[in-house]
């Protein structure tokens, strides 16, 4: 039976007695007609299955080729050999799959992780790929495990919305209606999306946040974790048209509360996967130190990973406000010598992520909290401040990637909120249920959300954020 055997990871960590055991897996190497080192995606680390000479026919030991898949049956020993400390002595071997070792594409040597993006089919069989979506399904199970503990509510949230949380109309529309010319149209040429399948015309969600608010404000707290789309035109290591994203809204929070709990979250799912995948970051840390002894002295981290991962959970985040930072920016040398790609033109400005990476990389050295944004430049729901120029708004901002949290207290005034919405076109009537939670028992509430990948590339160190997701969508790219 198939669910009798053992998985290689599981086996490694016993003690090699004599035991007969079944394992199955794919074929990473094959030597001297002898030694089949068997992988089946637990860990990284193979099996050693040992072939005695003269015990089973050529006509097998010919089918067993890089990638083919094997149930192997025999008995655990001790290893002779250096490296493993275990051997599986075959008694059987079955082929469940060929491979045709002349056209399988990843043979036994290091790839380009370029390469590898055009085989995303089959690059979950590597060392690195195996890791990184260890450690991401890892990730994974403790954002669960996190709000669970705190009593959230897990809230799905719709995938197809007639609204833009984000005001930014960089979105991916649905419809049903022809794309051939002879969609109906209105008097003034308009496409007539009355006709379409919701009647209105509807886009995939760049965010869970508005209806999030709404269940904050029943259940208290609830978060939000799904794909989230923007049709944004970016080639960029940090931008994918198709992500996922974590949304927790909280109910009686105010920017202080949410700052505490983001930074709370942050430590809590890294300290998961540092005690869970401890030899997949290993493994990861030792790729990322051999990929940076390639780049010049000024360019490399100035910590591994392991010791940057221990760093951020030992330390608290420091916070500041986004007028210090730009003070900061501004006397900086980097101003003054003029060497970011965007200068500082002054208070109200949008930092790049070369800002804020300067801001956690050079100045502060960890991660930063940046909060009371100018209001012109962020969304229409964050709170404004006494000031009458600012917003509650923060974000965090990590090591080697930039931003990773956006967040802000929302504004919870029925009155400030329809005045912003006005004030920059957003439709009051169109979002009369966003504001019933004004109308009906309105109160102080925050929220954030977390860029999933951006968080596993901090974790993994992978330098490009197309190598965190299983198959990634980008402008001009949607295979697989």
């Amino acid at each position: 039976m198939f669910n009798k055997r053992i998985r290689i990871k599981t086996l490694l960590a016993t003690e090699p007695a004599g035991q007969e055991v079944t394992v199955m897996g794919w074929v990473r190497t094959f030597r001297n007609n002898q030694f089949i080192a068997l992988n089946d995606g637990s860990t990284n680390n193979n099996l050693q299955v040992v072939v005695a000479l003269g015990t089973f026919p050529d006509e097998l030991l010919k089918r067993i080729t890089t990638s083919a898949s094997l149930k192997v049956t025999g008995t655990v020993v001790p290893s002779l050999g250096k490296g493993q400390k275990m051997d599986l002595n075959a008694a059987t071997i079955e082929v469940l799959g060929d491979s045709d070792a002349e056209l399988y594409p990843l043979q036994p040597k290091k790839h380009s992780l370029e390469f590898l993006r055009e085989k995303a089919h089959l690059r979950f069989r590597t060392n690195t790929f195996g890791s990184v979506f260890r450690v991401r399904h890892a990730l994974a199970f403790a954002i669960h495990q996190f709000f669970n503990e705190k009593g959230f509510v897990y809230m799905h949230t719709p995938i197809i919305t007639a609204s833009d949380a984000e005001g930014a109309g960089e979105m991916f529309r649905v419809t049903t209606l022809p794309l051939d010319g002879t969609a109906p149209k209105n008097e003034e040429g308009t496409i007539n999306f009355k006709e379409d399948f919701f009647g209105r015309s509807t886009n995939l969600t760049v965010s869970g946040q508005l209806e999030g608010e709404l269940g904050a404000t029943a259940f208290g707290d609830i978060y939000t974790f799904g794909p989230t789309f923007r049709a944004e035109n970016s080639n960029t290591t940090r931008h994918l048209a198709e992500f996922w994203m974590i949304e927790p809204e909280m109910a009686f929070y105010d920017l202080e509360d949410n700052m505490n709990l983001a930074e709370e979250f942050i430590k809590y799912i890294i300290r998961y996967a540092m005690e869970h995948n401890r030899e997949d970051l290993e493994f990861l840390a030792t790729r990322l130190a051999e990929e940076e002894k390639q780049l010049p002295q000024d360019k490399r981290s100035e910590m591994g990973l392991i010791e940057k991962l221990e760093f951020v959970l030992n330390n608290d985040f420091e916070r500041l406000t986004y007028t210090d930072a730009i003070d900061i920016l501004r006397e900086s040398n980097h101003n003054k010598k003029k060497k970011f790609q965007y200068g500082i033109t002054g208070w109200g400005m949008d930092l790049q992520s070369e800002h804020e990476r300067y801001l956690v990389e050079k100045h502060f050295k960890k991660p930063v909290i940046l909060y009371n944004y100018p209001a012109a430049i962020k969304a229409f729901y964050m709170r404004q401040n006494e000031d009458g120029k600012t917003v509650a708004a923060m974000d965090i901002l990590a090591p080697g990637i930039g931003e990773i949290v956006g967040g802000s207290q929302r504004e919870e005034r029925q009155d400030k909120l329809e005045s912003r919405m006005k004030e920059i076109g957003i439709s009051v009537d169109e979002l009369w249920w966003y504001l019933d939670t004004r109308r009906f028992g309105t109160v102080p509430h925050a929220g954030f959300g977390l860029g999933f990948e951006r968080m596993v590339q901090f974790v993994t160190g992978m330098t490009n954020i197309r190598d965190v997701i299983a198959f990634p969508r980008t402008p001009g790219s949607a295979e697989f």
